[in-house]
């Protein structure tokens, strides 16, 4: 769990980055794919004595499934930090462990409790809130929502997948998950045209923050599961809005407040619940 908290709050800059960066969804989304597809073959080959090709070659078909999951992911998440306010993307993002158990009682038969279907219907109620607020204008909008939504779904999917197969590489997962997010926007961006501040600041994203906060979150399924990782994921809901108001004085919405109150308050209780199980 500790493992989980530390990529949270690394993931919780992404804003951070993404607002700064000074050139569109596109073109930050490539930025993010490039460097992080960079770092994590630098990581394996150094770290890891089978070196990069047999370490992808070893995990197999679901290293490439995780890695198309991730690049529906991260594509989501800067569109959605791009088109809607930190705090709904933020707090539609924290619903990951709802989605997260429907998908590990689908596709890996894990028993859902009574306790579990009141924190998926207290989850739903909270981004109905969220998005009812957005089309009142403002930093918030529909559209960007929806991707958030869209991000939560194939994250929750790409845990899923890891916590049936703990023996994937979870760093060869991020990495080819970013090399596919750069090849497919590689065609719709002109690299040549960014700005050296441009490369500077998604460099530090693409190269640190955001993919070892991916993977400390992967490497977290390996002792718990998709579930418990996924409730861990809740402190980016807390620290991003933070970083949101700091760096560009985005104040939230009633609405999103709100709806991010019952999430939250969902998220924590019921994460008290599984503790006290596991106690």
């Amino acid at each position: 769990m500790l493992v989980a908290l530390v990529g949270a709050a690394l993931m919780s800059l992404d804003p951070v980055f993404i607002r700064f960066s000074g050139v569109n969804e596109l073109e930050t989304t490539f930025l993010f794919g490039l460097f992080t597809a960079i770092s994590m073959a630098v990581v394996i080959q150094l770290s890891d004595k089978r070196g990069l090709i047999k370490v992808l070659v070893d995990s197999g078909w679901p290293l490439l499934a995780a890695g198309v999951l991730m690049l529906g992911s991260s594509t989501g998440l800067v569109f959605a930090i791009k088109n809607t306010s930190v705090v709904n993307t933020f707090v539609i993002l924290s619903t990951i462990p709802a989605v997260a158990v429907l998908f590990s009682w689908i596709f890996l038969r894990e028993r859902v409790s009574k306790q579990t279907m009141f924190a998926i219907i207290g989850v739903i109620i909270g981004i109905g809130v969220v998005v009812s607020g957005s089309s009142a204008g403002g930093a918030s909008s529909l559209y960007g929502d929806l991707l958030a939504m869209f991000a939560v779904v194939v994250l929750a999917l790409m845990l899923t997948l890891l916590r049936k197969f703990p023996d994937v590489s979870r760093m060869g997962a991020v990495g080819v998950g970013g090399f596919l997010v750069a090849v497919v926007m590689f065609f719709f961006t002109e690299p040549s045209t960014f700005s050296m501040n441009t490369w500077l600041i998604m460099g530090v994203m693409g190269l640190l923050t955001a993919p070892f906060g991916r993977v400390l979150s992967m490497v977290a399924t390996r002792y718990a599961t998709a579930t418990e990782v996924s409730m861990t994921l809740m402190l980016e809901t807390v620290l991003a809005p933070i970083w949101a108001y700091l760096f560009f004085t985005e104040v939230p919405g009633a609405n999103s407040l709100a709806g991010g109150a019952i999430i939250l308050i969902t998220i924590v209780a019921y994460t008290l619940h599984l503790t006290r199980e596991e106690g």
